[in-house]
């Protein structure tokens, strides 16, 4: 009995140190796929509650962090694969950002524009790149660590960065090319 208590112990204060760790990486990430803020925050915390319930499992073959990852990635493919996502429309939500003393309202709405282009470019590109740019730029993590969360050969995903890159580029050039017409 004090080895189960011990057990789920252990478990819960994994869990409560993973969420501290990575629950704001992993709610970015599912965001870029679900495009949506209160259904990554339902996403995320079902990924964790996935990740609960596997901690007994994990095998440490990949580091708990490529683990995790890998679970979050296939929960929100999952998810935007299930019925109910393809018959459903689901709407973006606005986030606000806050001035600081130094910004003008002209400077903030001029950066947000800019950003908001980005992240739409970005949001634009077929998953297998999505997923890619944000875990390259915005999880600034390696080719190996993305062969290793993806399960995709090194080589290929080379290709497919190269690829989203341009991509980004010809759309970003098309939103500013519009923007001055």
């Amino acid at each position: 009995m004090d080895s189960i208590m011990s057990q789920v112990n252990w478990q819960e204060e994994l869990l409560e140190q993973l969420m501290t760790d990575y629950g704001q990486d992993i709610l970015q990430l599912v965001y870029t796929y679900v495009r949506d803020n209160a259904l990554a925050e339902d996403l995320t915390q079902e990924i964790f509650i996935k990740c609960y319930r596997a901690l007994s499992n994990y095998k440490g073959q990949a580091t708990l962090k490529t683990w995790l990852w890998r679970i979050a990635i296939n929960h929100t493919k999952d998810y935007l694969k299930s019925w109910h996502t393809r018959h459903m429309t689901v709407t973006e939500a606005q986030q606000f950002e806050h001035l600081t003393d130094n910004e003008s309202v002209e400077q903030m709405i001029e950066q947000q524009e800019s950003q908001r282009t980005v992240i739409d470019a970005v949001m634009k590109l077929p998953i297998k790149y999505r997923e890619l740019v944000y875990l390259h730029y915005f999880e600034e993590y390696s080719l190996q660590e993305m062969a290793q969360i993806l399960k995709v050969n090194r080589n290929t995903l080379k290709t497919r960065l190269r690829k989203a890159r341009m991509l980004l580029s010809e759309h970003l050039e098309r939103s500013f090319e519009n923007e001055f017409i």
